[in-house]
């Protein structure tokens, strides 16, 4: 099976943008199945202070974060391209089964093959307790950033 996920590298910023924005909508679905489909076979994986490989791990690993972290909403911004890397910063909100609510804040490094699938993601990222009324992104569960919906800068964040 010949697997490709356009744009491909060598990106510009503007077609990094293009990646930076589908790897948003695919995380903000929370199913692990499809995101993992943008990473390679054999993708290695740094979240946090934890390391895995390949696909499977992945959905494992997407499988218990959802879990815990529920209504998860991500916005994902392009900070630098260059070749076959991409380097983003995002946050994300979510609250754990007790009600506790969180917006976490990070950095990842993306490196990719030609065929446009990501093969390693660094990611580090740190938690900060709000309360739910400082919640900055309410739209529905499970879909896409809306268009008009504005972005990490734009929130000055």
């Amino acid at each position: 099976m010949h697997e490709e996920r356009p744009p491909f590298p060598p990106y510009t910023m503007e077609s990094a943008a293009l990646k930076v924005r589908a790897a948003e909508d695919a995380w903000n679905s929370c199913d692990p199945h499809k995101v993992s489909l943008a990473y390679t076979q054999d993708s290695q994986w740094r979240n946090r202070a934890e390391f895995m490989t390949g696909r499977e791990a992945l959905v494992e690993f997407l499988t218990r974060k959802w879990a815990r972290e529920l209504d998860y909403r991500l916005i994902k911004e392009l900070w630098a391209a260059q070749e076959n890397r991409i380097a983003v910063r995002f946050a994300y909100e979510w609250h754990d089964d007790s009600g506790n609510w969180f917006r976490s804040y990070g950095n990842e490094n993306w490196e990719f093959a030609p065929n446009g699938l990501m093969r390693r993601r660094h990611a580090s990222i740190n938690d900060l307790p709000i309360q739910e009324e400082e919640r900055k992104y309410r739209w529905d569960r499970g879909g896409p950033r809306p268009v008009d919906h504005p972005g990490l800068s734009d929130l000055g964040l």
